[in-house]
């Protein structure tokens, strides 16, 4: 069937340019709206970009400050506990000192106490020697006249007995310990006293037995003896002339005095040292027939350095043990045991030493000789 054709109309072009016009503005709209939609979105999303890179940064930095602040914490805590500890052991040495200040109350009154005692002990020496000084002629006479009356021992070197002692023989060597301890019987006397001037320690009642004892024996010697005195401490000396490790005849009055004026000039200090006592021996011409040994206790030195303070009663005994084996064979040994606290080996060792030897071992009361 045929289309038939219609007639266009002004009215209908019109609407339709309206509705294209109309369509067109409102694109146009939208268009102008969703841009600054989108322009407004993208300054949020730089905005909330840039805020969460702060809170980043600012996360980060509070942890770092949270890490900082725990460490200073536990260094905190750590100190804290160091502080503690320092207290504590404040505390503790307070608690110490007093202590040791209650103990140094106690020794200086029995110090003062014991100071006492020896001044009023030297005041008696004081008194006693001058009484002696006068005697001391007479007395060393008597003792030459009844030197050849002493009870005659035959045997090896013709020694003679007097008291349990062994005296006499041709050649006699007479050691004499001059160390510190030979200035008291206790250690803590022996510690007042070796502070105490040379006057006082010269006159020690202890060491003025020692020297007396020495006179003693010279004078029971037989005229033709030779003898020789030699005190020791850490090293030896010789009281013969010039130090001369030479034998000095028993009728030979003028050397005796000298060697007993000598001796009577020894101030008892430091060690004793046993080796170098008896390795004087071989400094000697002709080795002595007769030894006579006047000392406190064992040996506290040897010839090693050492840097110790103490020595125990092991090591004395091993130092002892060592000084014996210098001994040439067949020379006994004589020992005077003087009182001495703290070494209770001292008497058995000297006295083994006696009997290996030959010789003899006496522990003299303090009115000897």
């Amino acid at each position: 069937m045929k289309r038939k054709n219609r007639n266009i109309s002004s009215f209908n072009l019109s609407f339709l340019d309206i509705m294209f016009c109309g369509f067109g503005a409102v694109v146009l709209l939208v268009l102008i709206i969703n841009s600054h939609i989108v322009s407004d979105n993208k300054i949020k999303n730089e905005q909330l970009t840039s805020e969460v890179e702060q809170l980043k940064k600012e996360t980060k930095s509070a942890d770092i400050n949270l890490s900082n602040m725990k460490k200073s914490l536990q260094n905190n805590r750590d100190k804290a506990k160091e502080i503690q500890n320092d207290l504590t052991i404040i505390k503790n040495s307070l608690q110490s000192i007093a202590e040791k200040k209650t103990r140094n109350t106690t020794k200086s009154y029995v110090l003062k106490k014991q100071i006492n005692d020896l001044q009023s002990e030297i005041k008696s020496i004081d008194n006693s020697l001058t009484k002696k000084n006068g005697q001391q002629k007479k007395i060393a006479s008597a003792q030459r006249q009844s030197a050849d009356k002493v009870r005659q021992y035959e045997g090896e070197g013709h020694r003679q007995y007097l008291t349990g002692l062994k005296l006499g023989g041709n050649r006699v060597l007479i050691l004499i310990d001059s160390s510190a301890s030979m200035l008291d019987e206790t250690i803590v006397n022996i510690i007042v006293k070796r502070n105490l001037s040379d006057t006082i320690k010269k006159s020690a009642r202890k060491w003025q037995q020692a020297v007396e004892s020495v006179k003693w024996m010279v004078a029971n010697l037989p005229r033709s003896s030779q003898f020789l005195i030699v005190s020791f401490n850490i090293k030896t000396l010789s009281l013969a002339a010039d130090q001369k490790y030479q034998w000095v005849k028993t009728s030979d009055y003028a050397q005796m005095n000298s060697m007993f004026k000598r001796l009577s000039q020894i101030v008892p200090e430091k060690g004793t040292n046993l080796i170098k006592a008896f390795a004087s021996i071989k400094k000697l011409s002709q080795q002595p027939d007769n030894i006579i040994l006047i000392t406190d206790g064992l040996p506290t030195q040897g010839n090693k350095k050492s840097n110790k303070t103490k020595v125990s009663p092991s090591e004395r005994i091993q130092l002892f043990a060592k000084a014996i084996r210098i001994i040439p064979t067949g020379i006994p040994v004589n020992s005077i045991l003087l009182p001495m606290e703290g070494d209770p080996m001292a008497a058995s060792l000297f006295w083994k030493l006696a009997i290996d030897t030959n010789g003899s071992f006496m522990t003299p009361s303090r009115d000897w000789p």
